[in-house]
């Protein structure tokens, strides 16, 4: 007879406490600790098991005996995301894929699942097989290699797993999984723990890779105990506006590729489509010559960006300037604002300031400082900047310009654009190349001001 015991746990962070307790001394918050039952295995039951185990279980060699024989990737055939994964999926490996809810985590997978030239089990526990069916039809309507089964009991999906023999599963989401070896309802600490568990065994054994959609929180973190993001091989995070069009896809946690990739997405009534060249997007296509507008050349990842950064500085109305940022720190902006105050002289205390990063996404590379001065002085001084030029460089307190990181990337994207000149700092270190754009180099806020208004 299988014996069921209570214990406590923490829905933040999984810690487990024998008794309740108002503070959890792990993560320091309160109320977060619930009781839950956790059934036991009979003893009888894990001497068996424990046999089988012992005849499967693997033997220690020498660094030297292992075979380091690369495995083959499996491509997705999205270029986006096989960039962020480093190559394609890892057969044997569990990714997990995070992010707000309507943002697109589920539409992603399905398009991947409806594409893929192998034997694909999309299980969902959220969704009918007729809803999914119709959000298929309308992604790609004649998909040939996928399997839709909505189970949410795992020992039901591993069952219909050896009769399908899938070459890739998908889970959405791992919060409705739940199994007969735990007795607390699904979404629960140890739910989450024991089916991750399981799905970690069967990936390894059948060498087949399994993606999980996973919920998050209000504060943005993936729901359930920290340990699950430990467990899985890649941890991917989907972001977004969902007032805007373009989506995200960034690696928090990569074992086998880098996690300074990421893939641009942009929302169409047929699905997701991969946007290859971001820059031509983010920047407007004005002919008119409008202040408030500068142009920065950004990384994200390891990726270069030019993004348009739009300023508006007006006279404040009720005594107390505003300060509003979109897709900006607003604490930078008040720093950045001060350095113009002290350093250059212009007086913008009693005035609002407004300022928007275009596409609805959000950066915080220091190297668009300079674009963001530029663009509040040309709203300020109401004149337009040159549509050809661009900036990359980060401003000190001391109204100093200061280098960045991969300069020569920025300069190449920005030539690759077609833009005419780049304004960096006077110590960025340029190898020296045949650039046809023009490089305007400046040492302090003050030539910024005299080569942009004279």
């Amino acid at each position: 007879m299988a014996k069921v015991k209570t214990t406590f746990y923490c829905q933040k962070c999984g810690a487990q406490y024998s008794k309740w307790q108002g503070k959890c001394n792990s993560c320091g918050d309160w109320n977060t600790i619930v009781e839950e039952l956790v059934q036991k295995a009979d003893p009888k039951d894990w001497k068996t098991s424990a046999k089988k185990e012992a005849k499967k279980a693997s033997k220690p060699l020498l660094i030297a005996e292992i075979d380091n024989t690369p495995q083959n990737r499996m491509n997705t055939g999205n270029n986006e995301l096989d960039r962020v994964l480093g190559g394609g999926l890892v057969p044997g490996s569990l990714t997990l894929l995070g992010g707000e809810p309507g943002i697109g985590k589920s539409t992603l997978l399905l398009q991947i699942s409806l594409g893929l030239k192998y034997r694909v089990l999309y299980v969902s526990g959220e969704e009918s097989q007729q809803q999914i069916k119709m959000r298929a039809e309308r992604i790609n309507p004649n998909p040939a290699n996928c399997f839709i089964l909505t189970e949410t009991k795992t020992q039901n999906i591993f069952r219909q797993v050896e009769e399908v023999e899938p070459e890739v599963v998908i889970i959405d989401s791992i919060q409705t999984l739940h199994s007969d070896y735990i007795e607390s309802s699904p979404g629960s600490i140890s739910q989450i723990r024991e089916c991750t568990a399981e799905l970690i065994k069967f990936a390894k054994e059948s060498n087949t890779p399994v993606l999980l959609i996973g919920h998050i929180t209000k504060e943005g973190s993936i729901a359930g105990p920290k340990v699950l993001e430990h467990m899985v091989d890649t941890v991917l995070q989907f972001e977004g506006d969902r007032n805007h069009v373009y989506r995200i896809l960034r690696a928090h946690k990569n074992r086998f590729g880098s996690t300074h990739e990421l893939g641009i997405y942009e929302m169409q009534g047929s699905g997701l489509r991969e946007v290859t060249n971001p820059s031509e997007i983010l920047i407007s296509k004005n002919e008119e010559d409008l202040s408030g507008t500068a142009i920065a050349s950004t990384l994200e990842g390891m990726r270069p960006l030019m993004i348009e950064i739009q300023a508006l500085v007006s006279t404040a109305v009720y005594g107390t300037p505003q300060r509003s940022t979109t897709g900006y720190n607003a604490k930078r902006l008040n720093m950045l604002l001060a350095v113009l105050e002290k350093r250059a002289g212009f007086r913008l205390g009693a005035k609002d300031v407004f300022l928007n990063v275009t596409g609805g996404i959000t950066v915080d590379d220091p190297a668009i400082d300079l674009a963001v001065i530029a663009a509040i002085l040309s709203s300020n001084e109401d004149i337009s900047l040159e549509k050809d030029s661009c900036f990359a460089a980060e401003v000190g307190l001391a109204g100093e310009i200061r280098p960045v990181t991969r300069v020569e990337q920025r300069i190449l994207e920005a030539e690759k654009l077609g833009f005419s000149s780049i304004m960096v700092s006077k110590q960025s270190k340029i190898p020296k190349s045949n650039f046809q754009i023009q490089i305007i180099r400046v040492a302090r806020i003050e030539d910024v001001v005299s080569h942009l208004f004279g």
